[in-house]
């Protein structure tokens, strides 16, 4: 037997810091009138937008992420609809990262409204389960009275995140090899995180239908016969509580896609709009400091066909004129009846990696240029510098939630 083979028995040191429905209750924050309301946050009001947060109110009717606003209006009559507002949320996400920073060094943002803290190496330690209380005052004291949050305490980040999502609203758990088989058991396959549609059927197919089955499943087992990979035995140890997500993943492709706000959309409005995201992209490419060799671009269609075209070219890139023009040579070819387009950059690298070039005079020349424009967006406000053509795109193309990785803030 191996040490895998056992719990890890290690004191829980890891915690996970989860916003309560983060969008919708930081709208409540800032709106008196809207506390104890059902209110659902869309990113623009038209017959065909989805709820992307929902407050506590509305999921009690049943409103969730990703419901059209229409039909959760006729499950909530009441349900208050508000438009997104990303500049709040940057807001609170700073001031949920300065409290969390002011508990230890090794803080990971996962998210826009989450956090990690490691407290391995931290002298003198308060109890963790007082800090995770501290935090929750803090957070009510510092950014608002209506802010709540969900703290998870554990061995490793799974189990912490796990513990953050037993007990919402406003919970505050701890998960051990002491009680992680009692946790487990309270749980449903598709409650563990990385669980959804396809793995649950993976799992049911070889007779593991709860997390304990999970659990006592034998690592050979997952690993040449239900994951095929090593995933398996990263699985096998992650239930038991040991550390195997402590990593970072390179930045594949950075890209940006949107809904059409009309279906009577002229090609040529059509494509002033691709020119828009364009422009988000090559933004986004240069706030990590890197270039792009490949170009994608995505197209689905009314009645649901996709269509995409990718090519890699010879020379990098990086500024928006750039990507623009290339996207729009591999446009030419897509479908008419168009309901979303999406562009990506791939093939990414540093920019300090990059060979030196024939052009280099005119590279530079484009670099100091881009550079420019740059610095006046970001003293005065996205977009103050932008391409003409995509003027009147700001109406209807806005900036949305930064879901998932915080590498924009």
């Amino acid at each position: 037997m191996s040490i895998d083979d056992f719990y890890n028995n290690e004191k829980p040191l890891v915690m996970h810091i989860d916003l309560n429905s983060a969008f919708a209750t930081i709208e409540q924050q800032s709106r008196p009138l809207l506390r104890g309301r059902p209110v659902a946050v869309i990113n623009r009001r038209t017959e065909h937008t989805s709820i992307v947060a929902a407050s506590y109110e509305a999921k009690a009717f049943g409103v969730g992420v990703g419901m059209k606003l229409a039909e959760a209006s006729r499950l909530v009559p009441g349900l208050v609809a508000v438009e997104s507002d990303p500049t709040k949320y940057r807001y609170v996400y700073r001031k949920l990262m300065a409290i969390l920073n002011s508990y230890s060094p090794n803080v990971v943002m996962k998210s826009i409204d989450e956090g990690m803290i490691d407290f391995h190496g931290m002298p003198s330690l308060r109890p963790l389960v007082d800090i995770g209380h501290e935090i929750k005052k803090r957070l009510r004291e510092e950014v608002g009275c209506a802010m709540r949050c969900n703290v998870g305490i554990g061995p490793s980040r799974f189990l912490a995140k796990t513990a953050a999502g037993l007990h919402k609203p406003d919970g505050l758990d701890v998960i051990d090899s002491s009680n992680l088989r009692s946790v487990y058991e309270t749980m449903k396959l598709t409650d563990i995180t990385g669980i959804a549609g396809q793995m649950q059927k993976r799992l049911n197919a070889v007779g593991i239908f709860t997390p304990l089955q999970f659990l006592d499943t034998d690592m050979v087992s997952l690993q040449k016969i239900v994951f095929k990979s090593i995933d398996g035995r990263h699985w096998y140890q992650r239930l038991r509580g040991y550390e195997v997500d402590n990593r970072q993943f390179d930045t594949k492709t950075i890209g940006r896609q949107y809904v059409l706000e009309s279906r009577n959309l002229s090609h040529y409005e059509i494509k002033t709009r691709l020119h828009h995201l364009c422009e988000s992209v090559g933004s986004r490419l240069r706030s990590q400091n890197l270039i792009a060799r490949g170009v994608h671009v995505h197209v689905r269609t009314i009645d649901r066909k996709y269509w995409h075209i990718g090519r890699m070219f010879q020379m990098p890139f990086y500024s928006d004129a750039t990507i623009n023009i290339l996207a729009q040579r591999l446009f030419l070819g897509a479908p008419d009846n168009v309901q979303e387009i999406g562009i990506r950059v791939y093939g990414l690298s540093n920019v300090e990696n990059q060979q030196p070039s024939l052009f280099f005079d005119e590279m530079t020349r484009e670099q100091h240029l881009v550079s420019a424009i740059d610095s006046i967006n970001q003293r005065y406000g996205d977009r103050t510098v932008h391409c003409a053509s995509t003027l009147t795109n700001n109406e209807f193309i806005k900036t949305k939630i930064p879901f998932g990785s915080t590498r924009y803030l």
